[in-house]
């Protein structure tokens, strides 16, 4: 297949230290001392922030992937193979300083459109910050927080997860309002400062927000099925591949991608989880062949590379010693070749046109939306495996003989009964979360994780053996607060932790989105 680069993934290395995780009264007195810094630059460390910094690289990408099921680690035992929650940190929000920074030196600037997208761009990056801040903990700091500079307030209260929400809502409301009336900007090296794409992106990931809000369409404040319809009635969101909001890479320096072998001491140590490849092969989906690499013992015994038998998935819960036994022996699925030996290796997205096809075919199957369920979620599965085709190589070494060309996907839904949309409302519901498992393979980062607290799917087994969370027949739900909050700003976070969770920060909190 065509091997198609999107667009360029330009490292503006050395423009900011990293900032690292630091208590609330810090972040409220110490606004990271950027005072001069253009809009232009501001934007790109936002936008490297949320997709360099936060994909991360070598073992670190693959980390993510552990807790979602999809890789197992056999240089030692990972806590997030083992469902090991620990505290969370507070670091992400000293991007809302540099948002606000941002907004307020787009005011110097003659052309009011340019003004407009570098402040849309500004509601965008506090939203999607906020968003996965909540989504760790509950309750967070956000009507107050960051106001030690100029109101005094170093100690901010604890918004409810529920207002919290509220003003995500509004700021990407606020955010596709300004990218409308928007102009072309710079500093952007995933859409290059298009308003029009950005829209897209804005709007597409309100729909991610509302779907995970799909407990409360009786909340008449959140108005979610309304504000769901409007949107998808009357906003431009992702209609193709290429509005992905992806990092694309590059064979340069500092641009190369996250798992490429050159320095990665790490690349002998993945293995592919039975979780990803039995359902591939049950599906008889040729995904198989291009996300991973046949079993080498299975190759000796007279197997092909093209044959689904050929590989050989491992349960993520395995005690660890069974997990070495394993890779002793061989008899195992890597990942595949593409992964480490190509540098441009594929663009990662933190939301993609895929997922949005699945989120509408969800709404509809729960009834938010007019549209057909099935059109929806067949055109993610096909929109999912365009996307690795277009991405990879047409080399033997990568598709392992099996190539996906436009003949096999244009005719995989209607000549798969298995994969066909059916069933109850519940079962068509699980159906779609399972297909966006099978799309988001070293993609989206942690994105399994939240789908399957949000719905119990993919369904997966829980080892009282292995798994490390307290008790051990339960999947943690949370990330606990930050120690720093529990030691600064310790009355307003244990008012927040009183109000949500009985008094006890743990893992198993079930915050207010999932009741």
């Amino acid at each position: 297949m065509k091997y198609i680069l999107k667009k360029k993934f330009i490292i503006y290395a050395s423009l900011f230290m990293v900032l690292g995780c630091v208590d609330m009264e810090e972040l409220n007195t110490n606004p990271d001392g950027i005072t001069s810094a253009t809009p232009n630059v501001l934007a790109t460390k936002l936008i490297l922030d949320i997709t360099r910094d936060d994909i991360s690289s070598q073992k670190g990408f693959m980390s993510a992937f552990m807790r979602d099921k999809y890789i197992l680690w056999s240089e030692f035992p990972q806590g997030q193979q083992y469902n090991d929650i620990g505290r969370t940190g507070y670091g992400d929000l000293t991007r809302l300083i540099e948002a606000k920074k941002m907004m307020e030196g787009a005011d110097d600037i003659f052309d009011q459109g340019i003004v407009n997208s570098y402040k849309a761009l500004g509601h965008f990056m506090r939203a999607y910050n906020v968003f996965n801040l909540t989504m760790r903990v509950g309750d967070i700091p956000y009507s107050e927080a960051l106001k030690g500079e100029d109101e005094g307030i170093l100690k901010p209260k604890y918004d409810t997860q529920k207002d919290v929400f509220m003003g995500i809502l509004e700021e990407l409301d606020l955010a596709d309002q300004m990218f409308a009336n928007g102009a072309s900007f710079e500093g952007d090296m995933i859409y290059d400062g298009n308003p029009d794409k950005w829209r897209k992106m804005v709007n597409s990931f309100e729909l991610k927000v509302l779907i995970n809000l799909f407990k409360k369409t009786g909340d008449t404040d959140l108005k979610v099925v309304e504000r769901f319809n409007q949107i998808v009635n009357n906003r431009p969101i992702f209609s193709a591949n290429d509005d992905n909001f992806s990092l694309v890479y590059e064979n340069g320096e500092g641009q190369k991608y996250p798992f490429f072998k050159e320095g990665n001491q790490f690349t002998i140590y993945p293995m592919v989880s039975d979780e990803l490849i039995d359902r591939l092969k049950d599906l008889e989906d040729y995904r198989l062949f291009y996300y991973a690499a046949p079993s080498p013992v299975k190759i000796s015994s007279g197997l092909t590379a093209s044959d689904f038998d050929a590989y050989a998935g491992v349960d993520p819960a395995m005690e660890y010693s069974q997990v070495t036994g394993i890779y002793s022996s061989g008899d195992f699925s890597d990942i595949n070749n593409r992964y480490k030996e190509i540098p441009e290796g594929e663009p990662v997205y933190l939301l993609s046109h895929a997922q949005v096809q699945f989120i509408l075919a969800e709404a509809a199957v729960r009834g938010w939306i007019s549209g057909d369920a099935e059109t929806y979620y067949a055109n993610g599965i096909k929109a999912a495996m365009w996307f690795v085709a277009d991405n990879t190589p047409d080399d033997v070494d990568f598709n392992n003989g099996r190539l996906m060309d436009v003949t096999y996907i244009d005719n995989y839904y209607t000549s798969t009964p298995e994969v066909q949309l059916g069933g109850t409302a519940e079962e068509q519901i699980e159906q779609i979360i399972t297909q966006k498992f099978l799309s988001t393979y070293l993609q989206s980062p942690l994105s399994v994780f939240f789908e399957n607290r949000r719905t119990g799917y993919p369904a997966f087994e829980v080892n009282p053996d292995t798994n490390e969370n307290i008790p051990s027949d339960k999947f943690p739900v949370r990330w606990m607060y930050p120690s720093s909050e529990i030691e600064y700003n310790s009355e307003n976070v244990m008012e927040a932790i009183d109000r949500q969770y009985g008094g006890v920060d743990d893992t198993n909190g079930v915050m207010w989105i999932l009741q």
